[in-house]
């Protein structure tokens, strides 16, 4: 019996929930409507609206979610999906209503609308009540039952806030529901704050872009290159996933997606090299978060963090580029010391030169160094993204043209791009929207400052040194990402992160760009976080290894990733990792930093110039902590410590050697 396809596992383990198999006029109808809007998202980067962003904001948010109520079912159980899975009447009623209350404000005039902020008349209130039940929903079919009912508990504590005991901090006067709605509807917050801002002017414009890139052959080529450049070695198959899996996010955007995709093409090579399944499936895994954490196309919330900081997307992208240089280091040394310790085999790949795959298909290179060179121009990422999106679209012309297909095809294949794009980010614009609910709830009752200062307080109540109260804050803010984002989605665990933790971490002098990197990284890891980890349960699935031990695999080769970000905000010179700091700072902290990821590999692998034992991984444990503590008197101790390290395991070495040969 055949495995299931590709596109079955990610809707299985993707954290966005799987969307109906729509068949004849209804697929062609939904495409139809995806298509409309993404022309709406085009046309808006080079003639805007001249009412403004709100004005937009509120077509598109009226134009998408009725889509997701046709694209999504209601039931999130497997055993519901069908192969005729078209939507029933009552969705459609969902869909017609969606787009009347979304409109509302249009439809009756957009300036009077405005003009009743703050006293809004009955039928507003109506409309932007069933708007509010509508986006919940939509993100629940989306996501999950947790992001939603968050959302409640956000606006049950806002209207019944005055009912808590007056001597609870996080007591207030409440929110009247009619003033509620007025924040989420009739403000540039709520619904069309900044997270929904983001989704309509920069994310979907990327999973358009993703989608045409795929339609180029550009997923194939990556594929090819990375099997092209290692070829032959035992480390060839570890170093080829690694390198697949930063290619092909460029393409998917998804950690999970692109573990998938990964996993379909590497899991046989893997396994001809002798790959046992856990670390097999930990390393699909590892390789395809860490796509979402590369420039130059990162997770959504790096979109966000831009929006959040008033800074370009290339200041971004620069700060993700020694922290990505590290992750892949932190994998390729773990798929070092694997191949070594379990003997992986050379793998005879039939690929062409590197040299003869680059001739044939490096032009899709092109349009992701377009994306670089025009922000590193100021040119907007939005605009940046658009012409990298024609550059590709033109690939895929002459690709066509080439196998002997018609412009009549490609003009197809080009609108079916577009319609899986904006299908693509139907369920990060729900996030996004649902979003606004918490942080306009936070905003307009305070919550976040009251939050932060408890867990400074905390903190502060365990220690009285600064140093100790930060790295507490530091850990425990860490600790609560890392939960938060086994519930809700990474877009969302920022969000929430950003306006809770972050006033906290500032309070301690973290300035913006490490608090907003450090929250962003564990946002994206909880998706390699047990118990859920839902890359790793996918990359399992592949496999057919045991989940909870493909979890700790996962983990192993990603602990760089989550001890590295720590060193962002515990110290001056953590800044170094994000180019804050002048050059010469930057060379000697990212030196440190890769000895660091060393000898944390050597911990977690058992090897260094052959098996290590336990007490060379300790004292590597112990150098690691210390040398990503960033400290010129701490970095010197740790080099001490990481010295006696490689001291002790070649005094080991040398016995066991003496007595084999005594033997």
């Amino acid at each position: 019996m055949a495995g299931p396809t590709v596109d079955e596992l990610v809707a299985d383990y993707d954290e966005e929930r799987p969307a109906r198999r729509l068949t004849g006029r209804w697929e062609f109808g939904v495409g139809l409507a995806a298509f409309a809007v993404a022309l709406l998202v085009l046309k808006q980067v080079f003639f805007p609206f001249s009412k403004g962003g709100q004005y937009y904001l509120i077509i598109f948010l009226a134009l998408v979610l009725p889509l997701v109520f046709l694209v999504y079912r209601p039931g999130l159980s497997r055993s519901q999906r069908r192969e005729r899975d078209n939507p029933p009447v009552y969705d459609w009623v969902l869909a017609a209503v969606a787009l009347l209350v979304g409109l509302y404000p249009v439809l009756g005039g957009f300036d009077a609308f405005l003009d009743r902020q703050g006293s809004l008349s009955t039928m507003d209130i109506l409309c932007g009540a069933v708007l509010l039940v509508l986006v919940l929903e939509a993100c629940r079919r989306t996501t999950g039952l947790v992001l939603p009912l968050v959302c409640v508990a956000f606006l049950a504590y806002a209207y019944y806030g005055g009912f808590l005991p007056p001597g609870w901090t996080i007591a207030h006067a409440g929110i009247d529901f009619s003033q509620i709605i007025n924040a989420l509807y009739n403000d540039a917050s709520g619904f069309y704050g900044t997270p929904l801002d983001v989704a309509a002017t920069y994310i979907v414009l990327f999973t358009i872009y993703g989608a045409m890139l795929e339609t180029s052959g550009a997923g194939k080529f990556f594929v090819d290159i990375s099997f092209a450049t290692f070829r032959k070695s035992a480390t060839a198959p570890g170093r080829t996933t690694a390198l697949s899996g930063f290619l092909l996010g460029t393409v998917s955007g998804s950690g999970t997606a692109t573990t998938v995709s990964l996993g379909a093409v590497t899991w046989p090579i893997l396994q001809r090299a002798g790959y046992p399944k856990e670390q097999a499936g930990g390393l699909l895994a590892a390789s395809g978060i860490g796509a979402i954490l590369s420039p130059p196309t990162l997770g959504a919330a790096a979109f966000i963090i831009a929006e959040y900081l008033q800074v370009t997307y290339f200041e971004v992208l620069l700060w993700a580029l020694l922290p990505t240089v590290l992750y892949y280091l932190g994998i390729v040394l773990a798929v070092q010391a694997d191949a070594k310790r379990f003997g992986a085999r050379e793998i005879d790949i039939d690929t062409p030169s590197p040299w003869q795959v680059l001739k044939r298909g490096g032009y899709h290179f092109a349009s992701l160094a377009i994306i670089v060179v025009f922000l590193a121009l100021d040119i907007p990422p939005f605009a940046a993204v658009v012409y990298a999106t024609g550059l590709a679209a033109l690939f895929a012309l002459a690709s066509k043209l080439l196998a002997g297909g018609s412009i009549v095809d490609w003009l197809g294949e080009v609108a079916i791009a577009l319609s899986r794009g904006v299908r693509g980010a139907l369920p990060v614009v729900a996030v996004c929207a649902a979003a606004g609910v918490i942080t306009s709830t936070i905003t307009k009752t305070g919550l976040g400052q009251v939050l932060s200062s408890a867990l400074v307080d905390l903190a502060g109540a365990l220690a009285t040194d600064a140093t100790v109260v930060l790295l507490l804050t530091v850990l425990f803010s860490a600790v609560a990402v890392g939960v938060l984002g086994l519930a809700v989605p990474v877009t969302a665990s920022f969000i929430i992160a950003w306006v809770v933790l972050g006033p906290a971490m500032a309070t301690l002098g973290v300035e913006a760009p490490e608090r907003a990197m450090f929250l962003f990284y564990y946002a994206v890891l909880s998706e390699v976080t047990p118990p859920t980890a839902l890359a790793a349960v996918a990359a399992a699935a592949i496999t057919g290894g045991a989940v909870m031990r493909t979890m700790w695999q996962t983990w192993k080769y990603t602990l760089p990733a989550f001890l590295v970000p720590i060193a962002f905000v515990l110290t001056d010179n953590g800044a170094a990792l994000l180019l804050q700091k002048p050059f010469l700072d930057t060379v000697w902290v990212f030196a440190v930093s890769a000895l660091g990821v060393a000898a944390l590999s050597v911990t977690t692998g058992g090897w260094l110039l052959g098996p290590a034992g336990w007490p060379e991984r300790v004292l590597c444990a112990i150098a690691a902590l210390m040398l990503l503590y960033l400290q010129p008197v701490v970095v010197v101790i740790g080099l001490a410590v990481l010295a006696a390290a490689v001291v002790v395991h070649l005094i080991t070495r040398r016995r066991s050697k003496g007595v084999e040969i005594d033997a």
